[in-house]
């Protein structure tokens, strides 16, 4: 088995194209969703949409492809048979999944008020979970303290270049799948292993304008894009849970230099958004997914738009909140 050296620095479009062939064998190319009525609904007069489909994504989101690339870079220094992490579903989902693809076990933190239906999905692909305060601090004590247990290898959820490869192949492929060249990308960002991606990926295999889309009510990436200095999320609280995330040291810098803007959704937008994909095109995304459509029908955009729809794992009881 060949020795993969993991990425110390920013994802050139090499390593982009690697973790593409990598991972190719074991995750889905997802499909790309078009719908007219969506086309309609948008702020733009003359605008066409393209989903690209992540949360029909092994896992049930994009995480699958920087967990696997990640895992596949790193299984020979996992000398103990294990890897583990921090987080409060669908990386850990992910990771547990990319793990035991590869014949490892993994190690997941989660906070104890992580959702029910993501701790459930994080056991049903293997992993081991081990249950923490609701801190970042917390999370990343108790994720040391069983990586010096274990002996298992440490992969962060997005501040890490090997996830970010992985999680560009996603912004790739909607590149190479849409029907034409696209004007403008609009990503999800919560910690930022995404949107950091997609910007690689468009600097170096398209021409789009980058837009990451952020909740009002966890605006740290918006924060630190528009003040240039990194700033950490602050108690959010949005429905969006996977965009809570405190944007990661890492990607920051790839998103200052590649990414054109961000822009901030509130609650009843992100709500209104996923209520229209569901009852428009029967795709049942969770509510951060919803950030990039919510945006599409909030800006005048013009021409050809992709956006990431990019989980789809969220309980059945959050409906009534939505």
């Amino acid at each position: 088995m060949d020795e993969l050296e993991p990425l110390t620095a920013p994802p050139t479009a090499k390593d982009i194209l690697d973790a593409q062939e990598r991972i190719r064998p074991y995750i889905h190319r997802t499909p790309i969703i078009t719908s007219e009525k969506m086309n309609d609904l948008s702020a733009a007069s003359n605008v066409r949409l393209f989903f690209k489909g992540e949360h029909l994504q092994k896992t049930g989101a994009f995480k699958a492809r920087g967990a696997l690339n990640a895992v596949m870079t790193h299984r020979n220094r996992a000398k103990a048979g294990a890897f583990v992490t921090h987080s409060s579903g669908n990386h850990g989902a992910a990771l547990a999944w990319a793990a035991r693809t590869m014949g490892f076990v993994a190690h997941i933190v989660m906070p104890k008020n992580a959702p029910k239906a993501k701790i459930e999905a994080v056991k049903s692909y293997g992993g081991i979970i081990t249950f923490c305060e609701p801190t970042l601090q917390a999370r990343e004590t108790t994720a040391q303290q069983i990586q010096e247990q274990t002996g298992s290898v440490l992969i962060h959820p997005y501040d890490n270049y090997d996830i970010i490869a992985g999680q560009a192949t996603a912004t790739l492929e909607l590149i190479e799948d849409a029907a034409q060249p696209l004007d403008a990308i609009y990503i999800p960002v919560g910690g930022g292993g995404l949107l950091a991606g997609a910007a690689l990926a468009n600097h170096y295999f398209g021409k789009a304008r980058v837009v990451g889309c952020e909740p009002e009510q966890a605006s740290d990436a918006w924060t630190s894009f528009k003040t240039g200095n990194w700033t950490p999320v602050q108690h959010p609280n949005t429905i969006a849970d996977g965009l809570k995330t405190s944007l990661g040291r890492k990607n920051f810098p790839i998103i200052q230099k590649h990414v054109d803007d961000i822009i901030l959704l509130s609650e009843d937008e992100l709500k209104r958004a996923w209520d229209i994909v569901v009852s428009r095109t029967k795709q049942f995304i969770e509510p951060s997914a919803a950030a990039g459509v919510a945006a599409a029908l909030k800006h005048d955009t013009q021409g050809s738009v992709g956006i990431m729809l990019c989980g789809g794992n969220m309980s059945l009881s959050i409906i009534d909140h939505i």
